[in-house]
């Protein structure tokens, strides 16, 4: 280990108000403490770490007797270089350099401004625990440790981004997740080149599939939700900073799962799932399907209907694929105002605007009421599946587009290019429809409908995939 330089320190860390030196006499020399007062508990190092090193009368360099003897913080260690301890003071630790000795020391004296443990806003539950993430990994890292108190839960931390210096946390408990599963985001996540990481979607990119709208890895905000995940041998990526952790591998039927299928009845979570996959479908395939029938195949729809149909679209000048497209244009409108305005407001004006859009529509004669109600459903529909809302609306799309060119045939062929491409994407190594057509691969009995808490509480994984 190299002598740290305080004139190198000072001049890394210059034009910085919030770095602060202090300088301590003793017999031997003068001891320079090196620390930025946003990031410690200034109490602390006054106390346990300036007040000892002041009364105490230093009458050797062996560092490691003042480490026992003098300080009186929790975690000392030694400095390894001049970029070290400038990396040690930006991350919250108070270093203290000796001018007679041949080594520097530092204190872990952490007191960062942190938001208390909440509600997460993106995941609300009827019944269960209601506590979740912050921007603070360390809290993360705890409320993790609550849930799983398994001295094979591990913890793993990296730091990426050359310029933000970024703390990444790889969790995950081993015997449970599939050793190639570790050892493949090990290598993906060590292998990141970027200057700076603010977010978990720095991660995700180079984690899932690009070349799609579906999400092939999972995001939550809420502790227990990671450590089931993390019970079932996935593994989880805390990044400091933000309140979302990552989950991998994530498959399609995960975006149909939520907590409150585990906390309240079974048989009313079930039908909430059904609901659920029913609804995705619903607004991925219906205003296709209304397409095909409404344009190329009129005399399949009943006749009761179709004179009905034709009377709404009298006086619509629009063919039917533009109305469809204009409308939901409008409904996705609506939805991005609502999301961007602030919550007392944002969904009035989210309900009140999709009220008068729709009567003024149909009144100008722009769109018919059949096809304002389909695009409402779809829409409606997409709320019911947050975690694949912007897969629907690329995909609804697509799915219009095939049926306007060749009716029924063209919407089958979009509905065949939606589901190959689904099952051509993958999660960490893993097939993203998983346990379609894996069945022997994989333990999972979560799928359609949740089975028996005492059935379904293990690994997902095969003893032959935990032990690659």
């Amino acid at each position: 280990m190299e002598k740290i330089d305080i004139k190198y320190v000072k001049e890394k860390l210059k034009n910085s108000y919030d770095v602060k030196y202090r300088e301590i006499q003793c017999d031997l020399g003068t001891i320079y403490g090196v620390f930025i007062d946003d990031l410690v508990d200034s109490k602390f190092i006054s106390e346990y770490i300036f007040n000892p090193l002041i009364r105490f009368k230093i009458v050797t360099s062996d560092l490691e007797y003042i480490k026992k003897e003098v300080l009186y913080a929790n975690i000392i260690g030694d400095v390894k270089s001049n970029e070290d301890a400038v990396s040690h003071v930006l991350a919250g630790d108070l270093v203290l350099i000796f001018s007679f000795a041949s080594k520097s020391i530092f204190c872990e004296a952490k007191g960062y401004v942190r938001r208390s443990v909440g509600i997460p806003v993106t995941e609300n539950v009827l019944k269960g625990p209601r506590e979740g993430f912050t921007e603070l990994f360390v809290d993360n890292v705890s409320l993790i440790r609550r849930k799983i108190k398994n001295p094979a839960l591990k913890f793993e931390p990296l730091t990426l981004g050359s310029k933000s210096n970024t703390i990444i946390v790889i969790c995950y408990i081993e015997g449970v997740a599939p050793t190639g599963l570790v050892d493949y985001i090990r290598k993906k996540v060590s292998n990141i080149k970027l200057d700076f990481i603010l977010d978990t979607n720095y991660i995700e990119e180079e984690l899932k599939n690009r070349n799609t709208a579906f999400d092939t890895i999972g995001t939550t905000e809420k502790p227990d939700v990671a450590a089931s995940k993390l019970l079932e041998g996935k593994v989880a990526i805390i990044v400091d900073g933000t309140p979302f952790v990552i989950t991998a591998p994530y498959f399609f039927v995960d975006n149909f799962q939520m907590p409150d299928d585990y906390y309240g009845n079974k048989f009313f979570g079930n039908v909430s799932r059904i609901t659920r996959i029913v609804s995705f479908f619903a607004a991925s395939l219906l205003s296709g399907m209304y397409l095909s029938f409404a344009t190329f195949h009129f005399a399949l729809i009943p006749s009761v209907l179709a004179i009905k149909y034709a009377t709404s679209r009298a006086g619509v000048p629009l063919p039917t694929v533009i109305e469809l497209l204009l409308m939901t244009f409008f409904f996705t409108l609506l939805r991005e105002a609502g999301i961007r305005l602030p919550q007392s407001i944002g969904q009035a004006m989210s309900i009140v605007g999709a009220l008068i859009l729709g009567d003024a529509v149909v009144g100008v004669g722009i769109a018919s009421q059949s096809t304002v109600v389909i695009v409402a459903l779809s829409a409606i529909s997409s709320f019911l599946v947050p975690k694949v809302y912007g897969a629907i609306s690329i995909w609804n799309v697509i799915i219009i587009l095939f049926s306007a060119t060749l009716g029924l045939p063209g919407f089958y062929i979009g509905f065949l290019v939606f589901i190959a491409h689904m099952a051509g994407l993958e999660s960490c190594g893993y097939p993203y429809l998983f346990p379609l057509g894996t069945l022997e691969s994989f333990r999972f009995k979560d799928v359609l409908y949740r089975k028996d808490l005492n059935k379904i509480s293990n690994s997902i994984f095969s003893k032959d995939d935990q032990d690659e």
